[in-house]
């Protein structure tokens, strides 16, 4: 399903002139063939699941979000409202970020449920909060959120 939502994105960014919306799903897409071919040759299957769809897409945000602190760092603000477009662009296809509220509603559970008492808790903390809210749960801000919780 999210395979043809990109397609006709794509098709529409086209259509309407988006030159850069039409860029970056013309990439999605070109990644998301590569994963298919790898996918055939290993034998998982003809195409890769929604949820692998949303992991790529997740992994090209963090991307950009990497070049955004080097662009600042070298004071490149064009780059930078580049890169800040094209995240706006891809996030439109995964599920809603949590807030900061509810992340920190979310860490303050998993702490009570797993029973974590330290910081050598943390890993199974995050893992937990990953197997639960996927990606709509930004894993550095929670790392950030459950250490200061820990300590």
């Amino acid at each position: 399903m999210l395979r043809e939502i990109l397609s006709d994105s794509l098709r529409d960014a086209k259509e309407s002139g988006e030159t850069r919306a039409a860029a970056v799903l013309a990439l999605v897409q070109a990644a998301l063939n590569e994963r298919d071919v790898c996918a055939r040759e290993s034998g998982l299957g003809e195409q890769v699941s929604d949820e692998t769809i949303k992991q790529m897409i997740g992994e090209m945000i963090k991307q950009r979000q990497d070049e955004i602190v080097r662009a600042e760092q070298a004071g490149r603000v064009e780059r930078v409202e580049q890169e800040q477009a094209e995240i706006e662009i891809l996030s439109r296809f995964l599920p809603k970020q949590l807030s900061h509220d509810e992340m920190t509603g979310a860490v303050q559970s998993a702490i009570h449920n797993l029973g974590a008492t330290g910081l050598k808790d943390a890993g199974k903390v995050i893992a937990s909060l990953k197997q639960e809210f996927g990606p709509a749960i930004n894993a550095a801000t929670a790392k950030r959120i459950v250490c200061d919780r820990l300590r």
